[in-house]
């Protein structure tokens, strides 16, 4: 069994695979400071929660976009999970090539979605996951990461609206019953979902005119991903667990 991290902005999603099977998926909060003695009671006690004892797992993988929080999380896996974690970066193969002007640019989650993308659904393929930003990636036919775009995600626009307008408040992300509106919440819920269709389907739209490739493939994943992806035909597949695989399969690449 090996245990797979990713480290994203607002919650950390931790997975554990038996070689191809997913057994078992829980979150931790990333905000919240703690130490590596924390980190590895909170990890422990979940795997055991779920009937999986942390020193039989055989390895571990992290990817991150936080790195505050990188030296108590990996001293965690080191002294509770007795496990030498690999961290997804430069040296780690992945069998995407990026050539992109900046390829250091490149955060380490879009990385692990373009892999787990391209070995699922080979390519060319978009890849956009709904996060806290959203982010839409372009893998080529020959697996190269040619492009991506950054968008705020859902939430950041929820919050942006009721932190900084006195009158609005925190409402629940979903879809309104019609996008005519008659009060504010629903206005608000109206906005941000029919919004982020409409950015989605624009984005997909004039990436295929730009690049050429008529016959791109569309994955979502993410937290909100399935809502939007439910929406609109412009998203052929919603994958849930894409990153999670992503890294089993990074994993994989670098032990054989």
């Amino acid at each position: 069994m090996i245990l797979v991290v990713d480290v994203g902005n607002t919650n950390m999603t931790l997975g554990v695979y038996r070689e191809k099977e997913l057994l078992a998926t829980f979150r931790i909060t990333t905000k919240t400071a703690r130490t590596s003695d924390e980190y590895g009671v909170l990890i422990t006690q979940m795997l055991q929660n779920r009937g999986i004892v942390a020193t039989e797992l055989e390895g571990s993988i992290v990817s991150s976009v936080v790195p505050d929080v990188m030296h108590s999380l990996m001293g965690a896996l080191v002294r509770y999970t007795d496990t030498k974690p690999m961290q997804v970066g430069p040296g780690v193969k992945t069998g995407i090539r990026i050539i992109t002007e900046d390829p250091r640019a490149i955060g380490a989650d879009r990385i692990v979605d373009a892999v787990a993308a391209y070995e699922k659904y080979g390519g060319p393929v978009l890849v956009l996951d709904f996060g806290t930003a959203t982010t839409y990636d372009l893998i080529t036919e020959n697996g190269e990461f040619a492009a991506g775009i950054t968008a705020p995600g859902i939430r950041i626009s929820s919050e942006a609206l009721w932190t900084q307008a006195a009158k609005l408040p925190n409402i629940e992300i979903k879809k309104p019953k019609s996008i005519l509106a008659q009060e504010t919440i629903s206005s608000m819920q109206a906005g941000l979902v029919y919004g982020q269709i409409g950015q989605t389907e624009y984005i997909i739209r004039q990436v295929k005119v730009e690049s050429g490739i008529e016959n791109l493939k569309v994955v979502a994943t993410g937290g909100l991903g399935r809502l939007i992806a439910e929406e609109t035909e412009a998203i052929d597949i919603y994958d849930a667990s894409l990153t999670l695989d992503g890294l089993r399969i990074i994993y994989e690449k670098n032990c054989k």
